[in-house]
């Protein structure tokens, strides 16, 4: 089974199956892991609370009555905070719980036993309204994100400018691009940015990302004063704009 804490390389979706049956979650991980997904199994609220930065998501399969903890809460939170999809499941839920569920949030719910091949029919229309994509490859494998006339990447962490030159990127600001584009089109806060960075929030968090934020505008934006891809959203943090729903 995965560790907690590992997001094993896929192709496929990263999904977190947060359910306090171990034996359940094991066989949903193996079942996800062999039809192409990345999985990220927890048994509790806690346990994904404890992750730190939390990991790069792309929908949340949370049991609905968590040993302890309320399923709806976790879900709202993952939500409020990641933007992401979620897939809410129960043993014993009526249709009370079912339209408590929707209507707090949940995009779809899912009772238990189910029929796996109905999981995975479920959780692929869910991603698919959600306008999440599968990461683009080259001939070699590579995963490829584009944007004007430039290309990410994701496999050798390069940026290739038109013409096949790279453009030279630190570590910070290649970290932070990648997560700028595979978060594409959501506003990101500027704390996400920082714990997805690993920097201490208590010491120089405005400087931190307005330093690479202003380094990465000037490698990529043609007026760097005038962003088309790297956008700011006052008050709320920053955005990456996209016009193709085709990158990762």
């Amino acid at each position: 089974m995965t560790e907690e804490n590992e997001l094993p390389a896929a192709d496929g979706a990263t999904i977190a199956i947060i359910d306090d049956d171990d034996e359940l979650r094991s066989t949903m991980t193996a079942l996800l892991g062999e039809n192409g997904f990345a999985t990220l199994p927890l048994p509790s609220a806690d346990a994904y609370r404890r992750l730190a930065p939390p990991p790069r998501l792309d929908l949340a399969l949370i049991d609905l009555n968590l040993a302890g903890e309320s399923g709806l809460e976790l879900a709202m939170e993952i939500r409020a905070r990641l933007g992401i999809p979620i897939v809410m499941l129960t043993g014993w839920g009526t249709e009370t719980d079912r339209i408590e569920g929707l209507e707090t949030g949940a995009d779809d719910y899912l009772m238990k036993p189910f029929n796996p091949r109905e999981l995975l029919a479920r959780l692929r229309a869910v991603l698919r309204r959600s306008g999440w994509k599968a990461p683009a490859t080259d001939r070699s494998g590579h995963q490829m994100a584009t944007f004007g006339d430039m290309t990410l990447d994701l496999t050798r962490r390069e940026l290739i400018a038109t013409g096949g030159d790279e453009i030279p990127l630190t570590n910070g600001e290649y970290r932070l691009l990648e997560y700028l584009v595979r978060n594409r089109d959501r506003i990101i806060p500027r704390v996400e940015l920082l714990q997805e960075l690993g920097s201490d929030l208590s010491t120089y968090v405005d400087r931190t990302i307005d330093v690479l934020i202003l380094r990465l505008r000037r490698k990529i934006e043609a007026v760097p004063s005038k962003p088309v891809y790297l956008q700011t959203r006052r008050g709320q943090g920053y955005i990456f704009v996209t016009t193709s729903r085709s990158e990762p």
